[in-house]
């Protein structure tokens, strides 16, 4: 019987795919694939070697990027040694996931930009904007959101700006409130979809979804704020007539970025209609239903026994991958 470690802690809703109660969801649909399932709440680096050392697995699935006691923010990490992923690299300990350097370019969504754009791979103009620095010079309206966060942490009708005022106001709010640089990007005002990729090699599939919300959940504009994910308020429809595109500018990023697992790609259509990728997700959400894998994974594979049952097989999915990739099958 195999045994996966599952960890999490205080950003774990923050950072990745959930809190202790998504957690144990996931704990149990991997029990109930007949592998077992051990949780680890840790919130310093000590728990966390503790937790390395005190349980037998062969694989690890964490939640965190890095150990942090935020719970509401992700943030870049101090330094290299609060990355899961580099502690786990230097103890030749197989994971779920992407590699440190892949995560760490993720969070960093300047960064994500660069490699995807270098690659021929879609996405919106961007300026990383530290504090102090001046303003450019760019078409309006624009888009503006921390640079290292996630689940729309950050963004609000005010996000989008256009004048000159509106722009250096929200930067200025970035940089006090999250104190990290501010992204600006082209305000990208069409229909957003979703492409979760999921697994590797033979088990490798990219399942795309248009993101659906109710309209009078909105403000002044059609974006999604941090209280509309995560709550059952965005559902997955089918893509259509977008499906093929939407797949093929998202392998294009995965391979760039070297992903693996279970990594989502968001995007949006810009004034001129051409998808263009606005964020990379390395740990996307995994509640029950709500969250979008779940979502997207019964839109394309649904059972006689409903989303739950779903639920466990999209779980035992990205468990049974990851253990073919390390050969522990």
């Amino acid at each position: 019987m195999k045994n996966v470690l599952l960890i999490t802690g205080p950003a774990g809703d923050a950072q990745g795919w959930g809190d202790m109660a998504v957690t144990q969801e996931i704990a149990d649909a991997i029990n109930a694939s007949g592998k077992q399932a051990e949780i680890a709440f840790v919130s310093s680096l000590k728990e966390l070697d503790t937790a390395l050392d005190s349980h037998k697995f062969d694989l690890i699935w964490s939640a965190l990027y890095h150990v942090s006691e935020k719970s509401e923010t992700i943030g870049m990490s101090d330094g290299d040694d609060n990355w899961l992923a580099d502690i786990f690299d230097a103890r030749d300990l197989p994971y779920i996931g992407p590699d440190a350097a892949t995560m760490k370019a993720l969070i960093h969504k300047t960064t994500t930009h660069g490699i995807m754009d270098r690659a021929g791979v879609p996405v919106p103009y961007h300026y990383q904007i530290e504090a102090g620095q001046a303003l450019p010079d760019i078409a309006l309206p624009a888009f503006v959101k921390p640079s290292y966060e996630s689940r729309s942490v950050g963004i609000s009708d005010n996000s989008v700006v256009n004048t000159p005022e509106e722009l250096a106001a929200q930067v200025a709010f970035i940089h006090e409130t999250y104190d990290q640089p501010a992204l600006v990007e082209e305000y990208l005002p069409g229909q957003e979809y979703t492409v979760l990729m999921l697994g590797n090699g033979e088990f490798q599939e990219f399942l795309p979804g248009k993101v659906m919300v109710d309209p009078s959940l909105f403000g002044d504009y059609p974006i999604l704020r941090s209280d509309l994910r995560g709550v059952g308020a965005t559902k997955i429809k089918p893509v259509n007539s977008l499906t093929e595109e939407s797949i093929e500018v998202t392998r294009k990023a995965m391979e760039a970025l070297n992903c693996l697992d279970h990594v989502r790609a968001d995007m949006r259509l810009d004034s001129a209609g051409h998808l263009k990728i606005i964020e990379v997700n390395g740990i996307p959400g995994l509640k029950p239903i709500k969250s979008w894998s779940p979502q997207i994974y019964t839109l394309h594979h649904p059972s006689d026994q409903g989303p739950m049952e779903d639920y466990r097989r999209l779980i035992d999915h990205i468990v049974s991958s990851a253990l073919a990739r390390y050969n522990l099958t």
